[in-house]
Formats: structure tokens, sequence, C-alpha cells
């Protein structure tokens, strides 16, 4: 997964779909040693200089003392705005690397890693595939206009009200009594956003924010988002709250 990288890109003055950009790039000391760092991601754009889609993303770390680079071939390649970012989620006082890319589409999924580059020894901490595996739900249309987003694995259940939607809305699954038409399901789509956080202002390390979009019976019905806080337990991240939160309703 990864190698030595001391390839350079260039470009010329037309462009082809293997033209190689530099699409992010941000300095920290992330093996610890106390120099800067730096960490890059390369992409080619298909479109040439203006486009804002690449594929082939890579991750480079360029070690500051040595000025030797090590490259990281990404399961998930290709996507929108490919940014880092660089803090400290493992606690140790290092910087750690955070890899995020947007799919694009009516879905809004996310693609993202984290990597521990302590000591020059590269670990991946984070991958959005082993995420979307361990947090999977279920999405159950119950009879009185409520939704059930349950987890067995988790051991959790949370109920959403749906009374507020509307007639137009509820006449579709529900009889007059409440009860539903038929049974209906609804899904938690894949991870859509990771973000650092801080919740302790005087701290110096990031915990996680990881978001999950919850739909009714088509993409483009809402129903609210799992918000799952994330926190580095000394091995792994670990769930610290997990919560669903749902859109507001005008008053009248």
């Amino acid at each position: 997964m990864y190698r030595p990288y001391k390839e350079y890109f260039y470009r010329t003055n037309t462009y082809s779909r293997n033209d190689v950009f530099l699409l992010d790039m941000k300095q920290g000391d992330v093996n610890g040693d106390g120099i800067l760092d730096k960490v890059l991601l390369f992409g080619n754009k298909p479109e040439g200089v203006s486009g804002i889609f690449a594929d082939n993303i890579t991750l480079v770390i360029q070690d500051g003392f040595s000025n030797q680079s090590t490259t990281v071939n990404l399961q998930n390649n290709a996507g929108y705005n490919a940014r880092l970012f660089l803090g400290d989620f493992t606690k140790d006082q290092i910087p750690d690397i955070l890899v995020s890319i947007d799919s694009g589409g009516s879905g809004g999924y996310g693609i993202f890693y984290i990597y521990s580059s302590m000591n020059n020894m590269l670990r991946e901490i984070f991958d959005v595939e082993k995420y979307n595996q361990e947090y999977k739900f279920t999405v159950d249309y119950q009879d009185f206009y409520k939704v059930r987003i349950a987890s067995p694995q988790l051991n959790v259940l949370f109920t959403i009200d749906l009374s507020n939607k509307g007639p137009d809305y509820l006449s579709q699954y529900y009889n007059e009594n409440g009860k539903l038409k038929y049974p209906i399901k609804g899904e938690v789509l894949s991870l859509s956003a990771l973000w650092p956080i801080v919740k302790n202002e005087t701290g110096i390390n990031y915990d996680l924010l990881a978001i999950q979009r919850i739909i009714g019976t088509s993409n483009a019905d809402t129903l609210g988002y799992v918000e799952n806080f994330l926190t580095w337990n000394g091995t792994q991240f670990i769930s610290t709250g997990l919560f669903v939160s749902i859109l507001g309703s005008k008053l009248i």
C-alpha cells in the first residue's frame, strides 16, 4: 500500500487526463521529530486545471529531515474537492492526517481516511468502508406516523415522529386511522461528513463527528441525520455518543 515516491509532476500548455496536479498541501510535524513535514495530495484532472473532479488521488508524505517521501495509494481515489486536515486524533501530541473527498452525486457520500505517521511508521487508523460496515441501521415506518431507526449490533433504537409532515405526505403511506397501508422501509445512507471537533476548548487534540443521512422512500426525502461522536481509545475510534437529529418545522 505504501511505497517510496520520488516523482514530481509538471504541467504543459495542453492537458490530458494523465496530467498530475497538486490538489492540496499542508505542513506539520507528522512523524514527531520536531521538523515540519509536507503532506500533499496529487491527482489526475480529466478536465484540466479548471476541473473540480480528480481521479487517481494519491497521498504523499515528505519527511522534512531526510526529504524522503512515501506515497499512499487510496482505495477509493476519485471524487471532488479532495482536501487535507492535520490534527492530533490519537492524543500523542503528533498531528495525524485526515484525507477527505466528496463523491458527488445525489447521495452526498464522502470518502475519508486518517493516517498516523508517528516515527515514520505509517498506519491507517480510519477507513470509511470499515466505518460504513460497522455502523449499519434499519429504517422502518410504524403505525401512527412513526419511523423506527434501529441497530441490533449497536443495541440502539431511535424513533422519529412524522406527524408534522402534512397530509399530502402522510396519505401516501397511512390510512385515515393512522395505520400503515403496507410495510415501508427507509435507509441510513453511508457516511457523508466527518468533521474534526474539539470537545474541550483547552484541549489540543481532536475527536470526530460522523454524519449519516436518514432517508424515507426516496433520496429526496430526508428524515434526519445520525450523528456519531468518535474518540480514540488508544487502539481505535469508539463511539462516545450516538444521536439522531431531525429537521425543524414551522410553528404554524
